[in-house]
C-alpha cells in the first residue's frame, strides 16, 4: 500500500513537473536562452514544498510504519497470509518456511516445507531437505530414522548436493554403515577447501574408520579410553530464575563439540530438580561415532526445556561450562541465562 502510494504520488508529481518545465527548458522564439535557473528553481519549490505541506499536515507515521512492516516476524506474516488465500508455488512455501526456521518456529515451518513437497510431488530436493532438517533440529535421533531416509531420497534426485551428502554420510553412521559413510566423506573431502568444513569432514571418517573396527570385531582405536571418559557436573539454579520452571520441567544436560556442529557426544533428560549431579559417560552417546573422549574439549550444557524438546527455544534457562575430558573433575553449572 505505502509502495503505491509513493508510485502514483511519483508519477503525478513527475507529469506536473513536465508541464511547468518544459516551458521554461524550451528553446525560445527570440533566440534567447532557455531560462535554466528559473526551471531548477521551479523543480525544487514544487517539489520541497509539497513535500514539505505532507510533512506539516499529514498525521501518516512513515517511520513507524516502515519499521513494523519490514520486521522479519511481519513479512512473514503477510506472506503467509497471502498463502492461505491461494495456492502459491513451491518456492513461495520454501520461502515461508526458511522464514519460520530463522524465527525459531519450526512446527509452522515444518508445515511450509511438507507443503512444498506436496506440491512439488515429491520431486523437490530442497524441500525435502529442508523438511528432514526441520525435524533433526527438534530431535537429533530423527537422523537415524524418517529424516536419515529424507536425505536419502534428497540425494537421489539431486546426486551433485552436498548438503544432501553431507547429512547422508551422518545419517549412514546413525544406521551403522561405515563404509557408505566413507565413501561419501571421501567425496566430499576431495574438493572441500573450507578448513573448518574439512575437519569435520575428517573427524566423520575418524569415526566411520572407528565403527568399521568396532562392526569387524576388533578393537576400535582409543576404545579403552573411551569407555573410561566421563563428565561429571553439578547443576545448580539461580534464584532469580526459580519462577520460570514449572513443575515437571525436563532438563537436558548435553555435552557439544563447538568446533564440530552435529549431535551432541553425549546427552541425559532428568527432572528439572536442583541441585542436581549429573555424570555423562559413553553409554549416553546418540551416536556410536559421536562418543566422548579423553582429551576432548567440550561444552557442556544444562537447560530446562520449557517446551519439552530436546531443541532449546527462546526464554529457556540454561548454564554452560567448558569440560576437558579426562582432566577436569565435577564441575559446577548454574543455569542463570534464558535463551534468546
Amino acid at each position: 500500500m505505502i509502495l503505491a502510494f509513493i508510485l502514483i504520488a511519483g508519477s503525478l508529481a513527475a507529469g506536473a513537473a513536465v508541464l511547468i518545465l518544459w516551458p521554461l527548458l524550451r528553446r525560445r522564439v527570440d533566440a534567447g536562452p532557455p531560462a535554466a535557473i528559473t526551471a531548477v528553481i521551479s523543480l525544487l519549490v514544487m517539489l520541497l514544498g509539497g513535500a514539505g505541506l505532507y510533512a506539516a499536515f499529514s498525521k501518516y507515521t512513515w517511520s513507524d510504519a516502515t519499521s513494523v512492516a519490514e520486521t522479519p516476524a511481519a513479512m512473514t506474516a503477510r506472506l503467509a497470509k497471502r498463502l492461505a488465500k491461494e495456492s502459491g508455488t513451491t518456492e513461495d512455501w520454501l520461502k515461508l518456511g526458511h522464514s519460520y526456521v530463522v524465527l525459531g518456529q519450526y512446527p509452522l515451518a515444518l508445515r511450509a516445507f511438507q507443503r512444498a513437497d506436496q506440491i512439488a510431488g515429491g520431486k523437490s530436493a530442497d524441500a525435502i531437505m529442508s523438511t528432514a532438517e526441520v525435524l533433526v533440529q527438534q530431535d537429533v535421533e530423527e537422523l537415524r530414522g524418517r529424516a536419515g531416509r529424507m536425505f536419502e531420497r534428497a540425494l537421489e534426485l539431486d546426486p551433485g548436493s552436498r548438503r544432501a551428502m553431507f547429512y547422508s554420510a551422518f545419517a549412514a553412521l546413525g544406521r551403522n554403515e561405515p563404509a557408505l559413510a566413507k565413501e561419501r566423506f571421501s567425496r566430499m573431502l576431495a574438493d572441500e577447501r573450507d578448513p573448518d568444513v574439512r575437519a569435520l569432514l575428517e573427524r566423520g571418517m575418524e569415526s566411520a574408520t572407528q565403527q568399521e573396527a568396532r562392526l569387524a570385531g576388533g578393537p576400535a582405536p582409543d576404545a579403552a579410553a573411551a569407555a573410561d571418559a566421563k563428565i561429571a557436573v553439578h547443576v545448580t539454579l539461580a534464584p532469580n530464575l526459580a519462577a520460570k520452571v514449572p513443575s515437571g520441567a525436563a532438563l537436558f544436560v548435553a555435552a557439544r563439540d563447538p568446533q564440530a556442529p552435529g549431535p551432541p557426544f553425549a546427552v541425559k533428560r532428568l527432572a528439572a530438580q536442583f541441585p542436581i549431579d549429573v555424570e555423562l559417560t559413553t553409554a549416553d552417546s546418540m551416536m556410536p561415532s559421536r562418543r566422548i573422549a579423553a582429551g576432548q574439549k567440550l561444552d557442556v550444557v544444562a537447560r530446562v526445556a520449557l517446551g519439552g524438546t530436546p531443541t532449546a527455544t527462546s526464554g529457556d534457562p540454561f548454564g554452560q561450562v567448558s569440560y576437558h575430558v579426562g582432566k577436569d573433575g565435577k564441575l559446577n553449572i548454574v543455569i542463570d541465562r534464558l535463551s534468546p
